[in-house]
């Protein structure tokens, strides 16, 4: 390798930088991320983490605690994987991805520091790993007060676990991802449950009881302050709203009443009451009650039962697995209760196809099955095959997903519905060919100043930055 510093001139170049590194696969252990940040100078030192593990949720949590801490004046960035559209997407400031220029800009900067490590080191980083890199680079370069950090896989071995997180999160437990986890539900728990700092706060969301089980060795082992969910937090009431929940929380310090939560499926109900005990873990204090409306009111999650057309009905869901499938079949059933789904499903990995899509049956009328572009994917005529016996209805197999999405959306018609699942990347893709790429930004992070405020502009009398006009 070249002991030159590598030429990143444009967007693509930064791009190609990681992709790179997609051949290397998943690497389990640390060793190879430690090294890269000592030899980068900690950046992940900076500041405090809030590091979130789970089967499922992760993503949602992440953006719910980074809007809920923003609104409340601190400045949040977030780093999640993957993404649905742009590598930018997995690194978020103040409520929006990163803009091209500025991915360019944080690659250029880590760049030397990656291909003088590898050269040294003898061996590469992996495409997570060297993300996960550029997250922590970039959050110290922005003098961040959190950063709000989604694990990747697992907890023990990911990329992302190499701090003592200010606050540790696990959404939940179930079956995912065995070859590298584990078989069991205890076994990932451990995985998941190493990212508990020792003297730190761990919040869980609702566990299965081996997980529970497993977890209780971990706190006690890192001398941990548990805060659990119907123990210390808890969903007091949710009621079906117009595109939503209507929710009241029972937080660690405060109770929240009547918290409207714009997204689909009960199971974002649980999500929500774990972020807002993690903010409460952070801050140390109760929230305020409006800053937490606006936030949450706010909040966008792309690829997460996502109502992305009306005629047809079209939702695009990343769900990949047997936890995630049931969550989406409970809320298209108790949501949408009369619509008759066209299902357009792919899936990339090691997946049992019939297994995962089960919890659909009934509700589907029809199966287009389609593969995302990857190499991992899994044959359209293999998942057709295996899911159409599973589901009980007739299946198409169309090989491109922007296609299967357009038969779907023809043969439900202007009256009918048409729901994506079974992979991320298959959600990216439908969703790019429904809407496009773009993300709403959230909109409520501020800032507070304590005394000092900038010549030209106004602070009210709770400290945040009011929109004057600095032109007069």
């Amino acid at each position: 390798m070249s002991e030159s510093i590598p030429v990143i001139e444009t967007r693509d170049d930064a791009e190609a930088f990681f992709d790179a590194r997609i051949g290397a696969g998943i690497k389990p252990g640390l060793e190879r991320i430690l090294g890269l940040l000592a030899f980068m100078g900690h950046p992940e030192s900076e500041y405090p983490v809030v590091l979130i593990a789970g089967t499922n949720g992760k993503t949602t949590v992440t953006r719910l605690v980074a809007d809920i801490l923003g609104a409340h004046g601190i400045r949040a960035g977030t780093f999640t994987s993957p993404h649905l559209h742009r590598i930018e997407e997995r690194f978020s400031i103040d409520g929006s991805p990163v803009t091209g220029e500025a991915f360019t800009r944080a690659v250029q900067d880590i760049a030397w520091f990656v291909e003088e490590y590898e050269r040294r080191a003898g061996h590469g980083v992996s495409y997570f790993e060297a993300t996960a890199a550029l997250a922590y680079s970039l959050f110290a370069s922005v003098a961040l007060d959190v950063a709000v950090v989604e694990v990747g896989l697992g907890g023990r071995w990911d990329a992302t676990n190499v701090v003592e997180p200010a606050v540790a999160v696990i959404t939940g437990i179930s079956l995912d991802h065995v070859e590298y986890l584990g078989e069991t539900v205890g076994e990932i728990a451990g995985e998941k449950a190493a990212i508990i700092g020792h003297g730190g706060v761990a919040v869980t969301g609702p566990l299965p009881a081996p997980a529970e089980g497993t977890i209780t060795g971990y706190v006690a082992e890192a001398h941990a302050k548990w805060l659990r969910t119907d123990a210390d937090f808890a969903v007091a009431d949710a009621v079906l709203a117009v595109g939503g929940w209507l929710v009241d929380v029972s937080g660690i310090y405060a109770e929240y009443p009547e918290i409207y939560l714009p997204l689909h499926g009960r199971h974002q109900v649980d999500h929500l009451a774990t972020a807002i005990a993690t903010s409460e873990a952070f801050l140390e204090r109760a929230l305020e009650i409006d800053a937490l409306r606006r936030a949450v009111a706010a909040t966008t999650q792309p690829g997460r039962i996502e109502v992305v057309g009306h005629r047809p009905l079209v939702v695009v869901d990343g769900a990949h697995n047997i936890e995630g499938v049931t969550g989406l079949a409970r809320a298209l059933r108790e949501e949408f209760p009369e619509a008759r789904w066209h299902l357009v499903a792919g899936m990339r990995g090691k997946r049992s196809p019939a297994e995962i899509l089960a919890p659909l049956e009934g509700v589907v009328v029809h199966l287009w099955a389609t593969a995302p572009d990857d190499p991992a994917a899994i044959a359209p005529a293999e998942l057709a095959a295996a899911a159409d016996p599973a589901l009980g209805c007739e299946a198409t197999v169309v090989d491109r997903v922007p296609d299967a999405v357009a038969h779907a959306v023809e043969a439900a018609g202007a009256g009918g519905a048409v729901v994506v699942a079974g992979s991320l990347y298959v959600a990216g893709e439908a969703r790019e060919a429904m809407v496009g790429t773009e993300f709403r930004p959230s909109g409520v992070h501020v800032r507070y100043e304590a005394e000092v405020a900038v010549e030209g502009t106004d602070v009210d009398e709770e400290g945040a930055w009011s929109e004057t006009d600095l032109d007069g």
